[in-house]
């Protein structure tokens, strides 16, 4: 099985017997969810293929696993129990209705002696009390059967036991010119699977390499099970489509919607006919602000220089082979694989932001990423023998450098505060003068120095009457449009 991003592409092969002439070859219990057009067949050279055609039966459902089938049976004997109780139950209530209605004893107008009411007295209470008692018993089993039924019912779910999905099959017409035999080989491609990329990032401290663990979490809902088949997975993606996209012609022209005025107290709509094909005031100040815009535009591209940056990718795609045989029961849940493994020689930087939060951020920045294959996903990351979160891996850069991030660092300490001895808020005639200082300290608590990126920001002046004048920047590059 080669699993790809979506879907993935299912090798079977057999060896049979020829007879002279032409033979009619079917492949019985594949995937419902196989797609017709990508069936390809394979046969030795001396046998021509005729035809291949492929069909749902409907009437040969899948084969259950040992699991399922365990579970069903299980559910079958609880039922049967849940069934006798309530007969039983049953039962008991309807002697407590007859003795209910033989209460008269002796009959309206005959009397009974007090020997024989004692009697009658103890026996339905014996009898009752003996009644309850079961009933009572009968229950407490029921619901224990019930809650067990519950528990397999949920069971069989998450085994996708109660879905009943038909097969496929194949039909190859093949003519071979005499009694021979010959390797036949089945591709398809089927829905409902595939993979996703999970990554481990692991690394003892900033001066040590980072391991990275790739896995694949791969998912079969085909419908067939996977037992013991030799895996590949993929970064094609065979459901997307592979033509070439066409830019059609954008035509731009004036509205031909006349614009509707509503006059006197009836409301009677009415308009000009020579609004018709005609810009409205509003739509002619629209096009020219866009017109002036454009050219703005097109006057600042030609100023800013063009930078160039140069990625290479050696294939399409790429596809790594898993070494060992797998499992993969069609059940729609992810199971992990391991696909590789790398050591990477990384340079850690540290950024802060104090502003909005007070600590330091470690980023790993790997050179020569394009050569490992990797996939934009998740990643686990793990720093000093200890889980320190979810980061991303994004490979949708052309920066030769590959930034991971792996979260915070607890030895970095940030702290950003307001020196209120160089704050002042003065007020000259109609002018009011505001004086900010902050303070922002590190400290390092590793036992080797570090690299730190530390961000701020200055307000931005949206008004002519407010001036923003800078002090003191300790030498940091600042961005006059964001005040970064």
């Amino acid at each position: 099985v080669i699993l790809y991003l979506d879907g993935a592409e299912v090798t079977q092969g057999k060896q049979i017997s020829l007879n002279a002439g032409r033979t009619m070859i079917t492949f019985t219990g594949l995937s419902p969810k196989l797609i017709s057009k990508s069936i390809q067949v394979n046969i030795g050279s001396d046998v021509t293929v005729l035809s291949v055609s492929d069909k749902i039966n409907f009437l040969t459902e899948q084969i259950e696993t040992p699991r399922v089938k365990q579970i069903k049976d299980s559910i079958e004997l609880y039922d049967d129990q849940r069934t006798l109780l309530n007969f039983e139950i049953s039962a008991y209530n309807q002697e407590k209705g007859l003795l209910s209605k033989n209460e008269s004893i002796g009959g309206n107008d005959k009397g009974v002696n007090i020997a024989d009411l004692k009697l009658a007295a103890d026996y339905y209470r014996t009898r009752l009390k003996d009644i309850n008692n079961e009933i009572f018993k009968s229950q407490k089993k029921l619901e224990k059967v019930q809650s067990m039924l519950t528990k397999l019912q949920k069971q069989l779910n998450e085994q996708n036991g109660n879905v009943k999905l038909p097969t496929a099959e194949v039909s190859v017409l093949v003519s071979a010119p005499a009694k021979t035999s010959a390797n036949i080989d089945l591709k398809y491609v089927v829905k409902e699977s595939g993979w996703v990329p999970s990554y481990d990032l692991i690394t003892e401290d900033i001066n040590k390499p980072i391991e990275l663990k790739y896995r694949a979490k791969v998912y079969n809902n085909s419908g067939v099970d996977w037992n013991d088949v030799k895996l590949k997975v993929s970064s094609a993606d065979p459901m997307k489509n592979a033509s070439k996209p066409d830019l059609q012609p954008w035509y731009l022209n004036f509205s031909t919607m006349p614009s509707v005025a509503y006059y006197g107290k009836n409301n009677n709509n009415s308009f000009d006919q020579n609004q018709l094909n005609t810009p409205s005031i509003a739509q002619s100040q629209t096009l020219y602000e866009e017109e002036v815009q454009d050219k703005k535009s097109a006057n600042k591209k030609q100023e800013l220089p063009k930078v160039y940056e140069e990625i290479q990718v050696s294939e399409l795609s790429a596809e790594f082979e898993i070494k060992q045989t797998y499992s993969i029961p069609s059940d729609a849940k992810p199971y992990l694989v391991d696909v590789t493994s790398y050591n990477l020689n990384a340079s850690f930087q540290y950024y802060s932001v104090p502003k909005i939060e007070k600590e330091a951020f470690m980023l790993a920045r790997i050179a020569g990423w394009e050569d490992l294959d990797l996939i934009e996903g998740n990643a686990n990351v793990y720093f000093g023998g200890n889980y320190v979160g979810q980061s991303h891996i994004n490979t949708r850069t052309v920066a030769d450098t590959l930034d991971l991030s792996f979260g915070r660092d607890k030895k970095i300490v940030v702290t950003r505060n307001k020196l209120k001895d160089n704050t002042n808020d003065k007020l000259t005639g109609t002018n009011r003068k505001i004086t900010y200082t902050y303070e922002i300290v590190i400290k390092n608590n590793h036992k080797s120095p570090i690299q730190i990126e530390v961000e701020d920001q200055l307000p931005v002046s949206q008004n002519t009457e407010i001036i923003i004048d800078v002090i003191e920047l300790s030498k940091a590059e600042r961005n006059e449009l964001t005040g970064q």
